[in-house]
């Protein structure tokens, strides 16, 4: 599930300064790695709206799969075994427009400042280990409780990218749903108790969210002692 659905980042002047690391390569083939992560879920989004014409309902009661496409690339702990790339495949697929919709908009904006600060290749290491970390949490919580459940989504991934940028720049100026002014850590805090904690909203991999954040704090204070971000 999304980190926000609406949220919108306004850059204000930053202390990092208006120089840095170019942006125009990933992994030097000059292609930017956040347009690129976001064109290749909207592919998969398409893919899952074609492969869902075919009506192939499984799963249970909690938790029914329209379609297999969803149903061979998304995370069930419980087929872990037979489909081990799931682990990454499963950060592609999204429910619903609105699912793909928060993620994505989330990544831009959060994902394009990171990418300025420490590097292309930097972020992309940052998104996809927090994305499967994320998802490796969920599959031993899943293996501990309830295994046939799928998890979808590019949330893990997300809140890694966030968890470093809030290491990063804690203070940088948030304006959620477009009205209020707030530091990045209040936002990060009030969406990661919203869609995050047991219970509050039903239905979410909270145990993705959960890892992927971590790795991305571990990742933030990295780059930070290290010197690796543009100050």
């Amino acid at each position: 599930m999304p980190l926000s659905d609406r949220d919108y980042m306004r850059r204000s002047p930053s202390r990092w300064g208006s120089g840095g690391r170019s942006t125009r390569g990933f992994f030097n083939f000059g292609i930017n790695p956040v347009f690129a992560i976001i064109a290749a879920n909207l592919v998969f989004y398409i893919a899952t709206l074609i492969a869902a014409s075919g009506k192939f309902p499984v799963g249970t009661e909690k938790f029914i799969i329209t379609d297999k496409f969803t149903y061979y690339l998304g995370l069930i702990p419980y087929y872990f075994t037979e489909r081990p790339w799931t682990f990454f495949t499963a950060m592609f697929i999204h429910i619903d427009f609105w699912h793909l919709f928060g993620n994505m908009i989330t990544l831009f904006f959060f994902g394009s400042y990171l990418s300025r600060l420490v590097g292309n290749t930097r972020f992309t290491i940052v998104y996809f280990v927090g994305g499967i970390i994320g998802n490796i949490v969920y599959l031993v919580f899943g293996l501990l409780g309830d295994s046939a459940t799928i998890a979808v989504g590019a949330s893990g991934a997300v809140y890694a990218v966030a968890g470093a940028l809030v290491v990063l720049v804690p203070n940088l100026r948030i304006y959620l749903y477009f009205l209020f002014p707030m530091p990045l850590w209040v936002v990060i805090i009030i969406f990661f108790v919203l869609w995050s904690i047991p219970g509050v909203i039903p239905g979410i991999a909270w145990q993705a969210h959960l890892g992927g954040l971590v790795v991305g704090l571990i990742f933030g204070y990295y780059f930070r002692r290290k010197r690796l971000a543009i100050y």
